[in-house]
């Protein structure tokens, strides 16, 4: 059995300690916070600050790979996940009524919760595994390295004492300092490719009212813009989110973190308006989150390995922009992964960059070339143009054939070249478009003339008034 330590307690780091704890491997899990993910979910949430983790308080859709994982992995922790207040989702749910049964439609579901009742799920877990051990509120100062070509890393440092490893994973997240180290080691330096995602997030978090009406129909949760996105996330617990998207350009960004301003501006998008007529009770701020960039980091190039007896995993070796939620989900599969090989990857693990690069990878590529056309779409506040690519979305909402094609991109089933580009798919979009002559790429949120008034030169307590009249 192998001796491993987890550098970072995140979501990635405690799923790959308790997926290898529970293989039977010796765990050291070190995390500099030395606070942990508790009973309370909602004084966690609400009331840590965690300014190295700024996704932790933005909205949260849990894709099918992390109930997979869970399933398969730890089914105590997917249990707990549901008795904390997280609410299964099935993509076929819209229709009422599920279509006939085809293999894989199970796994087509969402988990609606806020990350913190995941984070809660596996720290419980992680503390009842007898060979896992976690130190929080311990930093990893550096790495410790051996002898080799390339130099193989032996362990970490905390503080004066060192701890022996046969592999370390680094879990640190998207602030790792492990690059760095590697290159003041005299390794190679990894392989970083990183991409500016010109797209601002704001997000306020609202409790539905235990007197009040508890859903608002059959709504869809996202609006668009030419020049904004807008989308609610139903969560635990009666929570949900509301969530504005602009480019990072857009002048009036910064207005938009007054309350009031922000809950009139959602109130002009369907989705979102339909929730906020729920008139629920607000629990937090409007949360920006600004800054971000879609990033590869690779411990390998061309001449192979840069550094033996370390892998990294989570946001330490992919991040993506939180706009299709892939970031625990690939962070659960990652982890998954290292448990079932972690003794091939102790020893070399150039494998698991081939892994990487063949099962990941691709879902990175797509995630970049989505964010750069939403971000010129945004900047320009340019409108739909592709009226078949508008129908494919549209259709989907009216034919499960579509949505289950849409759903298998959502929840990285199938790349969507694949899900989409059958014939049964397409001749369902040409019948669609065939009974909707009159369909034409449209927005159904307000126009640039009215966001601007809306926006502008008016007070707070105007435009909320203005809004719900």
């Amino acid at each position: 059995m192998a001796r491993v330590a987890v550098i970072g307690g995140g979501i990635s780091g405690l799923g790959t300690a308790l997926m290898l704890g529970r293989r039977g491997h010796t765990v050291t899990l070190f995390e500099q916070d030395a606070r942990q993910a508790g009973e309370d979910l909602d004084r966690d949430f609400f009331h840590w600050d965690r300014p190295r983790i700024p996704q932790a308080v933005q909205p949260h859709s849990l894709l099918a790979p992390v109930r997979t994982v869970l399933h398969a992995e730890s089914p105590d922790v997917y249990a707990d996940l549901l008795a904390r207040g997280a609410r299964e989702y099935h993509e076929f749910d819209w229709f009422g009524e599920h279509p006939p049964y085809r293999a894989g439609d199970e796994d087509l579901v969402t988990l609606r919760t806020r990350r913190i009742v995941l984070e809660a799920a596996l720290t419980a877990a992680v503390r009842r595994e007898r060979t896992v051990e976690v130190r929080s509120g311990c930093r990893v100062r550096a790495l410790v390295f051996g002898e080799g070509s390339p130099a193989r890393v032996t362990g970490v440092q905390v503080g004066t004492e060192t701890y022996q490893a046969d592999l370390v994973v680094d879990a640190a997240g998207r602030r790792s300092p492990v690059p760095a180290w590697l290159i003041a080691a005299g390794c190679r330096a990894p392989v970083v490719d990183s991409h500016r995602a010109g797209i601002a997030y704001l997000c306020r978090w609202y409790r539905l009212r235990a007197d009040g009406p508890r859903d608002p129909g059959r709504v869809k949760t996202g609006s668009a813009a030419p020049f904004a996105i807008a989308g609610v996330f139903p969560s635990d617990n009666d929570t949900f989110a509301v969530n504005l998207v602009l480019s990072t350009g857009d002048p009036t960004r910064g207005a938009l973190t007054e309350p009031a301003v922000f809950e009139a501006a959602a109130r002009r998008f369907p989705a979102t308006a339909a929730w906020l007529d729920l008139d629920p009770d607000p629990q937090s701020d409007v949360l920006p989150m600004a800054g971000l960039d879609n990033r590869w980091i690779a411990l390998a190039d061309d001449e192979g390995p840069v550094v033996t007896g370390l892998v990294n995993a989570g946001d330490s070796l992919v991040h993506t922009n939180p706009t299709s939620g892939h970031g625990v989900s690939l962070g659960l599969r990652i982890a998954q992964h290292i448990a079932t090989h972690v003794d091939q990857f102790a020893e070399d693990p150039m494998g698991y960059h081939t892994w990487t690069a063949q099962a990941l990878r691709p879902w990175f590529d797509a995630q970049v070339t989505a964010d750069r056309a939403t971000e010129q779409r945004l900047a320009e506040s340019s409108p739909a143009s592709d009226r078949r690519a508008a129908a494919l979305g549209a259709c989907a909402f009216d034919d499960p054939v579509v949505m289950r094609a849409r759903a298998q991109v959502r929840h990285l089933v199938r790349p969507a070249d694949e899900a989409y580009g059958t014939d049964e798919v397409d001749r369902h979009v040409t019948a669609w478009l065939a009974a909707h002559p009159d369909f034409s790429p449209q927005h159904d949120g307000p126009t640039r003339e009215e966001w601007e008034a809306l926006v502008t030169g008016r007070s707070p307590a105007r435009l909320l008034t203005a809004a719900k009249a």
